[in-house]
């Protein structure tokens, strides 16, 4: 018999993180608590346009961030004052999921935001539904991008799309992960 691997944050998800939402909330059940879906990395490049180069460095790049092939979006519309043609390529993006995501989530928390320079916290701003978006100014806070290599400094967002139904929920959830949330006075 051959042990499936199991990310270290997914054992903390079901041994931890999920027994002290139920706590919190009084959930009767355990599939009440809400739970991270799927992390997704988008990053827009509207410079491509000029340079079409860009984009194949930004798809190998975010691949190599994801650890996960990342594929091209392109543009549904013309716009003509920015010499836009729809389907020409402005952006790639990876969804993550299952353990990939519970990889990337812990090199995020434990390698990459603390390589940012003056970090105080992320803001704590949810989109009504229990998901979380973050910002990030420069790919090279990732160890797997070699800053030698960099042609351009580009940022990226990362959304995080949880089952919670409320922010206070989804919030609880992302703070119990470890992401750590500037503390705010409302």
């Amino acid at each position: 018999m051959s042990k499936q691997y199991i990310p270290t944050l997914q054992k903390k998800y079901t041994g931890e993180i999920v027994p002290a939402l139920m706590k919190q909330f009084g959930y009767s059940s355990v599939m009440q608590a809400p739970r991270l879906q799927k992390i997704i990395l988008n990053q827009g490049v509207g410079q491509a346009i000029a340079d079409k180069k860009l984009i194949e460095v930004a798809q190998e790049e975010l691949t190599l961030i994801a650890g996960q092939k990342a594929i091209q979006t392109t543009s549904t519309k013309d716009i003509s004052n920015f010499k836009l043609r729809r389907g020409m390529p402005i952006g790639v993006k990876v969804t993550l999921r299952r353990e990939r995501m519970y990889e990337f989530l812990e090199r995020l928390i434990n390698v990459a935001l603390p390589r940012i320079r003056d970090f105080k916290g992320v803001t704590a701003k949810l989109d009504g539904r229990g998901n979380y978006t973050m910002g990030i100014t420069e790919q090279i806070i990732f160890p797997e991008i070699d800053i030698d290599k960099i042609s351009k400094i580009m940022g990226l967002e990362i959304t995080f799309v949880t089952s919670a139904a409320t922010d206070e929920e989804g919030s609880a959830l992302l703070k119990e992960f470890g992401i750590p949330f500037k503390n705010e006075k409302k």
